[in-house]
C-alpha cells in the first residue's frame, strides 16, 4: 500500500444468512434489466466507508477498531424488507432493510467512525442507514413493486460477532465489479 487505499468496516452476515438472501432472489434476477445487482460475496452492511487509509494511520486505524470491538457486546440482526436510496419513486439503489432489536448496529457505526477519525483516517458518507445493498440502477426509476417483493423477505436472526475492515479495488471484480479484500476482523467481546 503505497498510498492511500479504498476500504470499509462492516458487519457481514454468516454464509447461511447470504445463503437465504441468494435463494429469495435468484428467481427474480432477470426480471428487470435496469437493476445491476451486487454479488452475493459483496454483500454486507457497512458501519463507515475510508475512501482513503494511508500507509501511515492503517495500524492505528486497526488498533483503533480492536478497541471498539473489545468494548462491544454481541448483539443479534436480521435483515428484513426493502428499501430504496434515494426515495421510491427515483431509486438508484435498491436494498434490504434491517431488523436491530438490542439497537446494536448504529452506536457501533458511530463508533467505529469515530476510530476511523481518531486514527487520521477520512470518513465519508452522509447519517449511518443500516441496509445491505442488492442493486443499483444505472437511471433513477421507481421501484415499488420491488419494494413490494422484498417487504415479503425476511432472513433468520443471526448474532454480530466481529466486524471487517475491507479493501476495495474499483473495477478489478467479476463484471468490472469491485474486488473486496479481508483486511483484518475484530471480534466482538
Amino acid at each position: 500500500m503505497s498510498r492511500g487505499s479504498r476500504m470499509f468496516v462492516a458487519v457481514i452476515p454468516p454464509p447461511e444468512v447470504l445463503a437465504e438472501v441468494e435463494t429469495f432472489l435468484e428467481p427474480r434476477l432477470d426480471a428487470d434489466p435496469d437493476l445491476r445487482w451486487a454479488r452475493p460475496e459483496q454483500w454486507h452492511l457497512t458501519l463507515a466507508f475510508l475512501p482513503s487509509v494511508g500507509p501511515g494511520s492503517l495500524q492505528r486505524l486497526e488498533e483503533r477498531l480492536d478497541e471498539v470491538a473489545l468494548t462491544t457486546e454481541p448483539f443479534d440482526l436480521t435483515l428484513r424488507a426493502g428499501g430504496a436510496f434515494p426515495g421510491t419513486a427515483d431509486a438508484r439503489v435498491l436494498w434490504l432493510g434491517v431488523d436491530d432489536p438490542l439497537a446494536g448496529l448504529a452506536p457501533l457505526a458511530r463508533r467505529v467512525r469515530n476510530a476511523a477519525n481518531a486514527a487520521g483516517t477520512q470518513v465519508e458518507g452522509g447519517p449511518f442507514q443500516a441496509h445491505l445493498t442488492l442493486a443499483r440502477l444505472g437511471r433513477a426509476k421507481d421501484v415499488r413493486r420491488w419494494l413490494e417483493v422484498l417487504d415479503t423477505f425476511t432472513s433468520a436472526t443471526w448474532t454480530v460477532t466481529e466486524v471487517q475492515l475491507v479493501e476495495s479495488h474499483l473495477g478489478q471484480g467479476p463484471g468490472g465489479r469491485p474486488r473486496h479484500v479481508e483486511r483484518g476482523s475484530f471480534p466482538l467481546w
